[in-house]
């Protein structure tokens, strides 16, 4: 009888932990769970600040070329961003300079370092190469290496040019000069401004970006984008605001989607019949 009593208590407990062990098992299969970090916290973000700020150069850059200063980019009343041009030696070479210590900008953004054009003819002139590389730049504590190589391409309708973009940027994210942190950005690309080109503010642009790329992400796994929808980036929004990704790679196959415009954090993935709501990172 005894023997019989301690029986059906043991099978009690091992039914209880199993049912426990089930349970935990459904919620991390759950539809709304994304158990996989590279897909909850992982390309999405990385690719969105990378990109961001392989823009944002271009953009700095742009501004500089056209103007010969940088009156816009600097906070009012304040000298450490300035721009220098020479353009007595071929190739010619413009360089904004941000200062060893931090340049809070008009963008409210804290750059250092140098961004370094080089290019032939005028600043403007079509079918010019321009290849920018970067002397110890920083981006709100993110360094940024490598190279891009752009060129304006104009077409038969006024004012409707592009930039053919080849791109080979390294963010690094890590303070720790030991300890690298790095996200590498690389592909051929097609960059559009389409928003506040008539002024010379920086808080109005908007820039479309679209072709292809590959992203390594810092744990080294690797993702190609392949752009479906351009994505729209706003000089004063910290995320891709716009755009459709098709994203393969180490996870699979994914359809990354960072929503219609709006300036804010939000996007949503795709991994074939589930959907899944992302929360970008800066």
């Amino acid at each position: 009888m005894y023997k019989s009593s301690v029986l059906r208590k043991i099978v009690f407990v091992i039914s209880i932990s199993a049912i426990a062990f089930g349970g935990c098992k459904r919620a991390i299969n759950d539809d709304n769970y994304l158990a996989n970090d590279d897909d909850r916290i992982g390309y999405a973000s990385d690719a969105s600040r990378i990109e961001f700020a392989n823009n944002d150069v271009i953009a700095l850059a742009d501004q500089a070329g056209i103007l010969y200063n940088a009156e816009y980019i600097r906070m009012p009343g304040s000298t450490c961003a300035t721009v220098a041009v020479d353009t007595i030696n071929t190739p010619h070479t413009l360089i904004i300079r941000f200062g060893d210590e931090g340049c809070l900008c008009a963008d409210g953004r804290t750059r250092r370092g140098a961004i370094i054009v080089s290019y032939n003819g005028r600043y403007l002139d079509n079918n010019r190469l321009h290849t920018i590389t970067y002397s110890n730049y920083y981006l709100d504590g993110n360094q940024l290496t490598g190279n891009i190589k752009m060129t304006r391409i104009d077409t038969t309708v006024t004012g409707d040019w592009y930039y053919n973009v080849q791109v080979n940027d390294t963010m690094n994210m890590s303070p720790d000069p030991i300890e690298s942190e790095l996200i590498v950005w690389s592909g051929n690309l097609i960059r559009r401004w389409v928003g506040g080109d008539m002024t010379n503010e920086r808080s109005d642009d908007y820039f479309t970006v679209a072709g292809n790329a590959t992203l390594t992400i810092p744990n080294g796994h690797v993702f190609n984008f392949d752009i479906a929808t351009p994505l729209q980036f706003g000089t004063s929004c910290d995320f891709a605001q716009s755009g459709v990704v098709n994203v393969t790679g180490y996870t699979g196959s994914r359809i990354l989607n960072y929503g219609t415009g709006a300036c804010d954090n939000a996007a949503q993935l795709n991994v074939g019949v589930h959907i899944y709501q992302l929360t970008l990172e800066k």
